[in-house]
């Protein structure tokens, strides 16, 4: 599982076997719809699975969540990322 940073700000999260390939992938405009409209993007974030179905579970779990959660689990802010997750949406 993975994030990048939009040129626009935004956050994508995705998930992939081939990590170094999937981000080239998307400098190139050949992955997602978003990140190809909102290039380039940078890598700020992953989480390494032994198994891809439990990454995507945790791609679809990340993706739910805020602009301010997402930055906090990037920034490795634990109590942040409590506190984020006790606001309601």
């Amino acid at each position: 599982m993975y994030i990048l940073k939009c040129s626009n700000g935004t956050y994508y999260t995705g998930s992939t076997i081939d990590l170094e390939k999937r981000i080239l992938q998307h400098q190139m405009g050949e992955a997602a719809n978003y990140t190809r409209k909102h290039a380039p993007v940078n890598l700020v974030y992953f989480e390494e699975f032994s198994m891809i179905e439990t990454a995507f579970f945790r791609e679809k779990q990340v993706q739910n969540w805020s602009q301010k959660k997402k930055e906090a689990l990037i920034q490795g802010k634990l109590a942040d990322l409590k506190k984020e997750s006790r606001k309601k949406r």
